[in-house]
């Protein structure tokens, strides 16, 4: 049974806050109430959509006590008892716990793992698998840091994505990534395993993670590329290490200032995104996670060029398109990560 009592809430919520919109709420309280009246909208248009299918149907299950009208009666039950329960199912996957963070940009981090050169030149390829998939949602990538191999590899990347329902898309794309195919370097034709790694972080505000000046050593150093890319006469790359957790992220646009306010967005993220897996280590800890848990050490898909194959670990799922999976179509292996999660989540609130 659905919680009555939570709809109930959850719909008077709804019309107080539409009625603070509506009186004329103060400037400083007018972008809160408009951002959960935003998010309660789609909920309580679920909750109408499932109370009326349900009145319907008492309506139809009175009328075939009227011999004229039973057979019509007999049809709409039958076409309301089998529109209920997807109705029931899409409210209850409305009503589900919403992390905060699933509209934020992302900070995208890529970097090879092992089998060296090709590795490199595979996390090259992740990158253009991402900034593909960006282009076709309409969001805008933009490379914070970007240091390459003199084969066109990477050494590593961090790129800001920006657009709606980022996080939210890209959350499950974090962990080891293997490549299993025969590298341009390889004149026997050999199969080999290499891998990257790939961590998706979500941008963090100012006023989530407070950053203390003395926390922080900010060095600038000449910027350099492979092959004499983006070469700087003036020392203008900034790296920032935080001292509490040695984290250290760079930036080496032509902008010295820029190239601190990216740093520090990045390494804001980095520590929201440690402050996030604490607080899911903690609630998972009496229950093991459906679709993984971010972990950059677990290995969570493979691509097998020889077999046009693409296999995510978490969930089972092969597809055998792999050549339109690297050119950026996700979005069947996204839909069923998120479907496992919310199925995992529906699964922990019980009936």
């Amino acid at each position: 049974m659905l919680p009555q009592d939570r709809l109930r809430q959850i719909t008077e919520r709804f019309e107080f806050l539409e009625a603070q919109l509506s009186a004329g709420a103060a400037p400083d309280a007018i972008a809160g109430i408009a951002r959960e009246y935003s998010e309660l909208k789609p909920v309580v248009a679920r909750i109408a959509d499932w109370r009326a299918l349900n009145a319907e149907l008492e309506e139809a299950r009175a009328l075939a006590d009227d011999p004229e009208m039973r057979d019509l009666a007999a049809d709409e039950v039958a076409r309301l008892t089998a529109a209920i329960p997807e109705a029931e199912h899409a409210l209850r996957l409305s009503l589900l716990p919403k992390d905060e963070a699933d509209a934020r940009p992302a900070m995208l981090e890529i970097r090879p793992g092992t089998g060296g050169e090709e590795a490199a030149l595979f996390a090259g390829d992740l990158l253009r698998m991402y900034t593909r998939y960006a282009e076709a949602r309409g969001w805008s990538v933009e490379i914070v840091d970007l240091q390459e191999t003199e084969l066109g590899g990477i050494k590593e990347v961090t790129a800001r994505i920006a657009g709606e329902g980022v996080f939210a898309r890209l959350k499950y794309e974090s962990g080891v990534h293997r490549v299993q195919r025969v590298p341009e370097t390889e004149s026997g034709g050999r199969i080999h395993t290499s891998a990257a790694t790939v961590a998706v972080l979500p941008e963090a505000e100012a006023v989530d993670i407070d950053i203390p000046a003395q926390d922080i050593r900010i060095d600038t150093m000449r910027a350099s590329g492979a092959g004499g890319q983006h070469v700087n006469t003036t020392d203008s790359a900034v790296r920032i290490t935080h001292v509490p957790t040695g984290i250290v992220v760079t930036s080496s646009e032509k902008s010295q200032h820029r190239n601190r306010e990216i740093a520090m967005a990045v390494l804001r993220a980095r520590l929201y995104d440690l402050e996030r897996s604490r607080a899911a280590a903690e609630r998972a800890a009496d229950r093991k996670a459906q679709v993984g848990s971010g972990d950059r050490s677990e290995r969570i898909r493979t691509y097998n060029f020889p077999q046009g194959r693409m296999t995510d670990h978490r969930i089972n799922l092969t597809l055998y398109r792999l050549s339109d999976i690297m050119q950026g179509d996700l979005d069947e292996v996204i839909d069923a990560l998120t479907e496992d999660a919310q199925a995992a989540l529906l699964a922990e609130l019980g009936p």
